[in-house]
């Protein structure tokens, strides 16, 4: 009986029945402005000429991984908390957690891709266009799902792949790899060495290559002659660093702590990352700007 697919159940964000209501409340509006900014802004990079550019076009598809992971998450949560009815069948939670898992990991990759694009285009302007050409955009884009695709089967068949017996209630509101590996009946230290292992790799190596590209790019920021171009320019990288910060101290808490000291505040942290950085990160990364503003005018 214990290699039978069960049915788990999510025991969601809270069971505090007058909280439910509000909290649908609030991440119903959130999911709609996470679609509505994130898809208008792929609609409005592709309809806009003046929008064909390396940066917009990784922020396309920065925007469709955030509303694609969001997309996975929010809606059962808000069945869930709508309608209490938390269970979900065994196909349901694995797909979940391995379409999660795939456009959370590449959106790390198409983080550090941006990164490395404002590099090369603050401080190699005249190789800008050889170093960041239509092609070279493609191939980060390619590397980032293919890196992402082959990271998720892994995460998947770590977390799904033993058996589970006993209480099938999983401490969350989606099917996540600790809350789910709690539940297993086979030694699951073998697997949660790999996802650690693999988390850190793809983690800490694009947040060691967005570190070193903003390092640089603040570098030659401070060496401008010119002020205003100089608090512009800070300004901008302030906000992209900030944004970058949530979604990855987030990440570092939730993936990169023994699974003994995961707890209650687990699910607090991945609200930020599953359901305020999607919304956040249109608004961040492009509606402040003077080109998606000029664009969206017109």
């Amino acid at each position: 009986g214990n290699h039978t697919q069960p049915e788990f159940i999510l025991l969601g964000i809270t069971d505090t029945p007058w909280a439910q209501a509000p909290l649908f409340g609030l991440f119903l509006l959130i999911y709609v402005v996470t679609l509505v900014g994130n898809v208008g802004l792929v609609v409005l990079v592709w309809v806009a000429p003046s929008l064909h550019t390396p940066m917009y076009f990784f922020l396309t598809h920065l925007s469709l991984a955030d509303a694609c992971y969001s997309t996975v998450i929010s809606p059962k949560m808000l069945t869930d908390l709508l309608f209490g009815n938390k269970t979900i069948s065994w196909a349901g939670c694995v797909t979940q957690f391995h379409l999660f898992a795939l456009f959370v990991t590449a959106e790390c990759h198409l983080l550090a891709a941006m990164a490395y694009d404002r590099h090369v285009a603050v401080c190699h302007p005249l190789s800008y266009v050889t170093a960041v050409s239509p092609r070279a955009c493609w191939q980060l884009v390619a590397w980032s799902y293919l890196v992402a695709s082959l990271s998720a089967l892994i995460y998947t068949g770590c977390t799904f792949g033993g058996s589970f017996c006993g209480p099938r209630r999983v401490d969350h509101f989606f099917c996540d790899a600790s809350p789910v590996l709690r539940l297993a009946c086979s030694d699951t230290r073998g697997s949660e060495a790999a996802i650690f292992a693999l988390a850190a790799a793809n983690g800490l190596g694009t947040g060691a290559a967005i570190l070193l590209s903003y390092g640089r790019v603040l570098h030659a920021v401070l060496g401008m002659s010119s002020a205003p171009s100089r608090a512009r320019a800070f300004h901008t990288c302030a906000s992209h660093l900030a944004s970058v910060s949530v979604f990855y101290g987030t990440l570092f808490f939730m993936y990169l702590q023994p699974a003994s000291r995961h707890g209650s505040r687990d699910k607090v942290a991945s609200v930020f990352y599953t359901v305020v950085s999607p919304m956040l990160n249109p608004f961040i990364y492009s509606l402040r700007n003077k080109e998606v503003k000029a664009a969206l005018g017109k």
